[in-house]
């Protein structure tokens, strides 16, 4: 993870110090990108323990549509606990705007308008086949009208796919990036579902690449990242898929293997 270590010294070298909402304060650049090429190995940091299955349960629940922690979620993860309300509802967040984005078509025999939803996921993984060397292959979280009903805006903004010979590429623009805690998390994420489109449409997951706009260290998670820099990286490890349709993958068709890790640094969450 040799790409994801120049990161964080970029941003203790060169990073100014910030206020922000959370009241901790950061060390922030804006405009980085990082490229993971996934031939080389799945991107799942090895200097730390980083806990895959939380991943991948946030992953499969956003791909089902999912805003509520209590379907499927909060009994594996607390990832999102401390934004949910009393019902563990957080608004129409990632999930929703991927699979059942609103608009609403204007019905001319009743004279009215009508809601419908855009599954993104499904519209991109079919342009991908029809007309792979489309530049609109993109789907977004970021739904203005619907922000302020948002527990939390969207951090990874929206992402474009690339496909070249056999190859499929994935960038996400992420507008803002906790590099100690979430970093890890949206590298594995994104190529998970990197590796997951690609095999539903025959062509080989090549490279992420992570756009970040607000890339920031909160300054309690300092010392845990100097200690992370004096590790030496493990070989990365393999993502094994099962052959099944998209949307009818699990938890259990996924399988990590060879990851070698140091152990767990204890980041505190700024909310």
């Amino acid at each position: 993870m040799k790409n994801y270590f120049e990161l964080i010294k970029e941003v203790m070298a060169n990073g100014s110090e910030r206020h922000d909402r959370t009241k901790v304060g950061t060390l922030s650049v804006f405009g980085a990108q990082k490229k993971y090429d996934l031939r080389e190995g799945f991107p799942l940091v090895t200097t730390k323990k980083v806990n895959y299955g939380s991943i991948l349960r946030e992953l499969l629940w956003f791909l089902k549509g999912s805003t509520n922690i209590n379907d499927g979620l909060t009994e594996h993860t607390s990832i999102w606990d401390p934004w949910a309300d009393k019902n563990g509802e957080l608004g129409p967040i990632y999930g929703y705007q991927w699979r059942k984005w609103e608009r609403f078509i204007w019905n001319e025999s009743k004279k009215t308008y009508e809601k419908n939803h855009i599954d993104q996921i499904k519209d991109a993984i079919d342009l991908i086949k029809k007309d792979p060397y489309s530049r609109r292959i993109l789907v977004s979280a970021w739904n203005v009208a619907d922000i302020d009903k948002m527990a939390l805006p969207p951090c990874h903004s929206f992402f474009q796919f690339y496909a070249c010979d056999d190859n499929l590429d994935l960038q996400l623009y992420q507008r803002s990036a906790d590099i100690a805690l979430g970093v890890p998390y949206n590298i594995a994420s994104y190529s998970t579902l990197l590796m997951m489109v690609a095999q539903e449409c025959n062509l080989k997951p090549r490279f992420f690449i992570h756009a970040i706009g607000d890339a920031h260290i909160y300054l309690n998670h300092t010392d845990g990242l100097k200690e992370q820099l004096t590790r030496t990286p493990h070989k990365l490890p393999e993502l094994k898929i099962a052959k099944k349709p998209f949307d009818e993958l699990t938890y259990e068709d996924f399988e990590i293997i060879g990851y070698e890790h140091d152990g767990f640094i204890k980041f505190p969450i700024a909310v």
